[in-house]
Protein backbone atom coordinates (compact mmCIF):
# COMPACT_ATOMS: atom_id res chain seq x y z
CA UNK A 1 0.00 0.00 0.00
CA UNK A 2 1.50 3.38 -0.90
CA UNK A 3 2.44 5.59 2.02
CA UNK A 4 0.33 8.65 2.66
CA UNK A 5 1.70 12.19 2.70
CA UNK A 6 2.04 13.70 6.16
CA UNK A 7 3.12 17.13 4.82
CA UNK A 8 2.27 18.78 1.51
CA UNK A 9 3.09 22.28 0.41
CA UNK A 10 1.63 23.80 -2.75
CA UNK A 11 3.13 26.96 -4.25
CA UNK A 12 4.36 28.25 -0.88
CA UNK A 13 5.77 31.76 -1.07
CA UNK A 14 6.94 33.95 1.79
CA UNK A 15 7.77 37.63 1.55
CA UNK A 16 9.12 39.88 4.27
CA UNK A 17 9.27 43.65 4.14
CA UNK A 18 12.67 45.25 4.64
CA UNK A 19 11.43 48.77 5.21
CA UNK A 20 9.49 49.33 1.99
CA UNK A 21 11.36 46.70 -0.03
CA UNK A 22 9.79 43.21 -0.27
CA UNK A 23 12.22 40.36 0.33
CA UNK A 24 11.12 37.14 -1.44
CA UNK A 25 12.42 34.37 0.84
CA UNK A 26 10.38 31.46 -0.56
CA UNK A 27 9.43 31.60 -4.23
CA UNK A 28 6.95 28.77 -4.73
CA UNK A 29 7.75 25.55 -2.87
CA UNK A 30 6.00 22.28 -3.75
CA UNK A 31 6.95 19.30 -1.61
CA UNK A 32 5.36 16.10 -0.41
CA UNK A 33 6.73 14.28 2.64
CA UNK A 34 5.48 10.78 3.40
CA UNK A 35 4.58 9.28 6.76
CA UNK A 36 7.68 7.80 8.40
CA UNK A 37 10.18 9.57 6.11
CA UNK A 38 13.42 11.13 7.34
CA UNK A 39 13.93 14.30 5.32
CA UNK A 40 16.78 16.80 5.46
CA UNK A 41 16.31 20.30 4.08
CA UNK A 42 19.74 21.60 3.10
CA UNK A 43 21.13 24.68 1.48
CA UNK A 44 23.36 27.67 2.14
CA UNK A 45 22.50 30.31 4.75
CA UNK A 46 19.73 32.52 3.44
CA UNK A 47 18.32 29.83 1.15
CA UNK A 48 15.00 29.75 3.03
CA UNK A 49 15.46 26.56 5.11
CA UNK A 50 14.27 27.97 8.42
CA UNK A 51 11.42 29.90 6.80
CA UNK A 52 10.14 26.73 5.09
CA UNK A 53 10.59 24.86 8.36
CA UNK A 54 8.46 27.48 10.15
CA UNK A 55 5.73 27.15 7.51
CA UNK A 56 5.59 23.35 7.91
CA UNK A 57 5.54 23.70 11.70
CA UNK A 58 2.67 26.16 11.71
CA UNK A 59 4.95 28.73 13.35
CA UNK A 60 4.38 31.18 10.49
CA UNK A 61 1.93 31.51 7.59
CA UNK A 62 2.85 31.67 3.91
CA UNK A 63 2.27 34.88 1.94
CA UNK A 64 0.84 32.64 -0.82
CA UNK A 65 0.22 28.93 -1.26
CA UNK A 66 -0.96 26.16 1.05
CA UNK A 67 0.52 23.90 3.73
CA UNK A 68 -1.27 20.66 4.58
CA UNK A 69 -0.46 18.61 7.68
CA UNK A 70 -2.15 15.22 7.52
CA UNK A 71 -4.38 16.66 4.75
CA UNK A 72 -5.52 19.59 6.93
CA UNK A 73 -4.96 23.03 5.40
CA UNK A 74 -3.40 24.76 8.40
CA UNK A 75 -4.28 28.24 7.08
CA UNK A 76 -7.94 27.37 7.78
CA UNK A 77 -7.32 26.66 11.48
CA UNK A 78 -8.10 29.22 14.16
CA UNK A 79 -5.54 30.00 16.89
CA UNK A 80 -6.92 27.33 19.22
CA UNK A 81 -6.94 24.60 16.54
CA UNK A 82 -3.43 25.56 15.43
CA UNK A 83 -2.19 25.39 19.03
CA UNK A 84 -3.80 21.94 19.34
CA UNK A 85 -2.13 20.76 16.12
CA UNK A 86 1.28 22.03 17.24
CA UNK A 87 0.87 20.42 20.65
CA UNK A 88 -0.36 17.00 19.46
CA UNK A 89 0.92 16.45 15.94
CA UNK A 90 4.33 18.12 15.90
CA UNK A 91 7.40 17.84 18.13
CA UNK A 92 10.03 20.60 17.88
CA UNK A 93 13.79 20.40 18.43
CA UNK A 94 15.89 23.56 18.23
CA UNK A 95 19.60 24.27 17.88
CA UNK A 96 19.63 26.09 21.22
CA UNK A 97 17.71 23.26 22.99
CA UNK A 98 15.09 25.74 24.37
CA UNK A 99 14.79 23.95 27.71
CA UNK A 100 13.31 25.79 30.69
CA UNK A 101 16.33 26.45 32.95
CA UNK A 102 14.52 26.27 36.32
CA UNK A 103 12.98 22.88 35.52
CA UNK A 104 14.58 19.46 35.76
CA UNK A 105 14.93 17.19 32.71
CA UNK A 106 11.84 15.29 33.90
CA UNK A 107 9.76 18.46 34.31
CA UNK A 108 10.83 19.78 30.89
CA UNK A 109 9.60 16.57 29.25
CA UNK A 110 6.38 16.49 31.32
CA UNK A 111 5.35 20.01 30.34
CA UNK A 112 3.89 19.34 26.83
CA UNK A 113 1.94 16.38 28.21
CA UNK A 114 0.40 18.50 30.96
CA UNK A 115 -0.55 21.09 28.31
CA UNK A 116 -2.15 18.25 26.34
CA UNK A 117 -4.29 17.27 29.34
CA UNK A 118 -2.48 14.27 30.85
CA UNK A 119 -2.45 13.97 34.63
CA UNK A 120 0.75 14.74 36.52
CA UNK A 121 1.23 11.04 37.33
CA UNK A 122 0.72 9.94 33.72
CA UNK A 123 3.07 12.68 32.51
CA UNK A 124 5.75 11.76 35.05
CA UNK A 125 5.69 8.05 34.13
CA UNK A 126 5.81 8.72 30.41
CA UNK A 127 8.54 11.38 30.76
CA UNK A 128 10.64 8.95 32.80
CA UNK A 129 10.26 6.26 30.10
CA UNK A 130 11.17 8.73 27.32
CA UNK A 131 14.27 9.94 29.17
CA UNK A 132 15.33 6.33 29.70
CA UNK A 133 14.77 5.72 25.96
CA UNK A 134 17.17 8.56 25.07
CA UNK A 135 19.77 7.31 27.57
CA UNK A 136 19.14 9.79 30.41
CA UNK A 137 17.55 7.55 33.03
CA UNK A 138 20.22 8.67 35.51
CA UNK A 139 19.68 12.40 34.87
CA UNK A 140 15.96 12.84 35.55
CA UNK A 141 16.39 15.44 38.28
CA UNK A 142 19.21 17.44 36.73
CA UNK A 143 18.53 20.95 35.48
CA UNK A 144 19.81 22.04 32.04
CA UNK A 145 22.91 23.81 33.43
CA UNK A 146 23.94 20.51 35.06
CA UNK A 147 23.83 18.71 31.69
CA UNK A 148 26.19 18.72 28.70
CA UNK A 149 25.01 20.06 25.32
CA UNK A 150 24.44 16.54 24.04
CA UNK A 151 22.44 15.62 27.15
CA UNK A 152 20.33 18.77 26.80
CA UNK A 153 19.58 17.87 23.18
CA UNK A 154 18.54 14.37 24.33
CA UNK A 155 16.12 15.99 26.79
CA UNK A 156 14.80 18.09 23.88
CA UNK A 157 14.29 14.93 21.78
CA UNK A 158 12.41 13.25 24.65
CA UNK A 159 10.28 16.40 25.02
CA UNK A 160 9.58 16.44 21.25
CA UNK A 161 8.28 12.84 21.52
CA UNK A 162 6.12 13.59 24.57
CA UNK A 163 2.74 13.65 22.82
CA UNK A 164 3.49 10.93 20.24
CA UNK A 165 3.70 13.39 17.35
CA UNK A 166 3.35 12.39 13.71
CA UNK A 167 6.17 14.81 12.80
CA UNK A 168 9.35 15.96 14.49
CA UNK A 169 10.80 19.21 13.18
CA UNK A 170 14.46 19.62 14.05
CA UNK A 171 16.09 22.98 13.26
CA UNK A 172 19.90 22.58 13.14
CA UNK A 173 19.70 19.96 15.94
CA UNK A 174 23.48 19.37 15.88
CA UNK A 175 24.48 23.02 15.36
CA UNK A 176 25.73 23.57 18.92
CA UNK A 177 27.30 20.15 19.39
CA UNK A 178 30.75 18.71 18.77
CA UNK A 179 31.27 16.16 16.01
CA UNK A 180 30.94 12.99 18.10
CA UNK A 181 27.91 14.23 20.06
CA UNK A 182 26.31 15.47 16.84
CA UNK A 183 26.65 12.02 15.34
CA UNK A 184 25.07 10.43 18.44
CA UNK A 185 22.10 12.82 18.20
CA UNK A 186 21.65 12.07 14.47
CA UNK A 187 21.69 8.33 15.14
CA UNK A 188 19.22 8.76 18.01
CA UNK A 189 16.83 10.71 15.75
CA UNK A 190 17.07 7.96 13.12
CA UNK A 191 16.36 5.33 15.78
CA UNK A 192 13.25 7.22 16.95
CA UNK A 193 12.18 7.62 13.31
CA UNK A 194 12.38 3.85 12.75
CA UNK A 195 10.98 2.70 16.10
CA UNK A 196 8.08 5.13 16.32
CA UNK A 197 7.46 5.67 12.56
CA UNK A 198 7.58 9.40 13.21
CA UNK A 199 8.38 11.59 10.20
CA UNK A 200 11.51 13.65 10.86
CA UNK A 201 12.18 16.86 8.98
CA UNK A 202 15.48 18.59 9.70
CA UNK A 203 16.73 21.95 8.49
CA UNK A 204 20.48 21.48 8.62
CA UNK A 205 23.96 22.35 7.40
CA UNK A 206 25.32 19.10 8.83
CA UNK A 207 26.48 16.76 6.04
CA UNK A 208 26.49 13.84 8.50
CA UNK A 209 22.70 14.06 8.31
CA UNK A 210 22.86 12.78 4.72
CA UNK A 211 23.77 9.30 5.92
CA UNK A 212 20.45 8.83 7.73
CA UNK A 213 18.09 10.78 5.45
CA UNK A 214 15.69 9.00 3.10
CA UNK A 215 15.62 12.09 0.89
CA UNK A 216 17.36 15.44 0.85
CA UNK A 217 15.65 18.61 -0.35
CA UNK A 218 18.25 21.16 -1.50
CA UNK A 219 17.11 24.78 -1.39
CA UNK A 220 18.78 27.73 -3.07
CA UNK A 221 17.47 31.31 -3.18
CA UNK A 222 14.02 30.32 -2.01
CA UNK A 223 13.45 27.59 -4.59
CA UNK A 224 14.00 23.83 -4.64
CA UNK A 225 17.25 23.21 -6.49
CA UNK A 226 16.87 19.43 -6.41
CA UNK A 227 15.51 16.53 -4.37
CA UNK A 228 17.71 13.47 -4.00
CA UNK A 229 17.08 9.98 -2.67
CA UNK A 230 19.66 8.69 -0.23
CA UNK A 231 21.12 6.14 -2.63
CA UNK A 232 21.78 8.82 -5.24
CA UNK A 233 23.72 11.14 -2.96
CA UNK A 234 27.39 10.98 -3.87
CA UNK A 235 28.91 12.83 -0.91
CA UNK A 236 30.75 10.33 1.24
CA UNK A 237 30.39 11.54 4.80
CA UNK A 238 31.23 8.45 6.85
CA UNK A 239 34.78 9.53 7.56
CA UNK A 240 34.55 13.09 8.79
CA UNK A 241 37.74 14.97 9.54
CA UNK A 242 38.82 14.56 13.12
CA UNK A 243 36.90 11.34 13.58
CA UNK A 244 38.62 8.04 14.12
CA UNK A 245 37.84 5.37 11.60
CA UNK A 246 36.48 2.10 12.88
Amino acid sequence: MPKEAIVRTIGVKKNFMLGKVPLHVLKGIDIEILKGEYISIMGPSGSGKTTLFNMIGGLDKPSEGKVYIDEVDIAQLDAYELAWLRCRKIGYIFQSFNLIPVMTALENVMLPMIFAGLTTDESREKAKTLLETVGLGQRLHHKPFELSGGQQQRVAIARALANDPAIILADEPTGNLDLKTGKEIINLLREMNKEKSVSIITATHDLKMLDVSDRVIWLRDGTIERVEDRENINIRVGEVDGEEAG
